[in-house]
């Protein structure tokens, strides 16, 4: 049994810290939290900042939406880096730059602990399910410490090298799944315009070479119109935004990237930030005036 901090109870943290708890480690969390109570009810110990919830902890997770959150949790006041210590281990699930991850893994060793950036694909179906896709930068001891309660959470876990190559990995997969929704929208919506019933093109296209689980699972939310949120655009938004601020920092070209960043931001100004990736359709649809129709 590990002592384990989890700090980021959201839409994705909250079940895969229940999935520690199920696996008989000891959780703490921070007694703010929105799903802290129900943790709390099922076993969890609430600690009142991240310092203690660092202190209570061998392991540390975090779970946040974005580069700043990260930075706030681990170095504002009261923060993790006030709690850790030798032979403890930081790990962020969160989405964020790999190069300031680079510097928050530096930081975090400074003091004598070990970090690991983890950052994970799969959404709040896998993380209810603990089959998520875990990418891992980082020290391969501290990987190996971690890596059963990796396993209580995913099913694919793959130490990729150092810190901050789990985080441009997770880049690299959200590159692939924006490309993918945005070219099931445009087939759909090119079928369902032409006069063709999108339904039965979907149900044609699962048995050939353009099969994909983004087909599968996000082409029918497309067709259903049923996008609450298993991903948030707003979010897939920000982790293009990171593929093409490391673009230009690589000097290299992201053509079809940045026209799906567009067109996710394009449905964040027409306030759908919050529903599911799946929506990005709705940008397609509205420069088309055609609704892909089909439920």
């Amino acid at each position: 049994m590990m002592k384990v901090g989890f700090i980021g109870l959201g839409i994705m943290g909250a079940p895969m810290a229940a999935n520690l708890l199920k696996g008989g480690h000891q959780l703490f969390v921070l007694e703010r939290s929105k799903g802290a109570a129900a943790l709390a009810a099922q076993g969890a110990t609430t600690c009142e900042s991240c310092r203690e919830v660092a202190r209570q902890s061998d392991v540390v997770i975090v779970m946040v939406p974005d580069t700043p959150q990260v930075e706030e949790v681990l170095f504002g006041e009261n923060g993790v880096s006030a709690g850790v210590s030798a032979n403890k281990i930081v790990v962020d699930m969160s989405s964020i730059s790999p190069i300031a991850t680079k510097v928050f893994a530096r930081r975090i060793n400074e003091l004598g602990a070990q970090y690991l950036d983890a950052p994970v694909s799969g959404g709040e179906v896998g993380a209810r399910a603990a089959t998520l896709t875990i990418m891992v930068g980082g020290p391969e001891d501290a990987f190996e410490k971690v890596k059963p309660l990796f396993e209580l959470m995913g099913k694919n876990i793959t130490l990729v090298g150092g810190n901050g190559d789990g985080q441009t990995t997770k880049v690299a997969n959200q590159i692939i799944v924006a490309l993918n929704i945005q070219a099931v929208s445009e087939a759909l919506l090119f079928a369902s315009k032409a006069g063709a019933d999108p339904v039965k093109v979907r149900q044609a296209l699962m048995g050939g070479f353009a099969a994909s689980r983004i087909l599968e699972v996000h082409g029918e939310r497309m067709l259903k119109r049923t996008f609450n949120p298993g991903f948030r655009i707003e979010l897939h938004q920000k982790d293009l935004n990171l593929a093409l601020e490391g673009a230009k920092a690589l000097a290299v070209t992201l053509p079809h990237t940045a026209s799906a960043q567009q067109l996710m931001s394009a449905c964040v100004a027409q306030d759908m930030g919050q529903l599911d990736h799946s929506a990005l359709c709705r940008a397609i649809e509205l420069l088309s005036a055609h609704e892909i129709s089909g439920g």
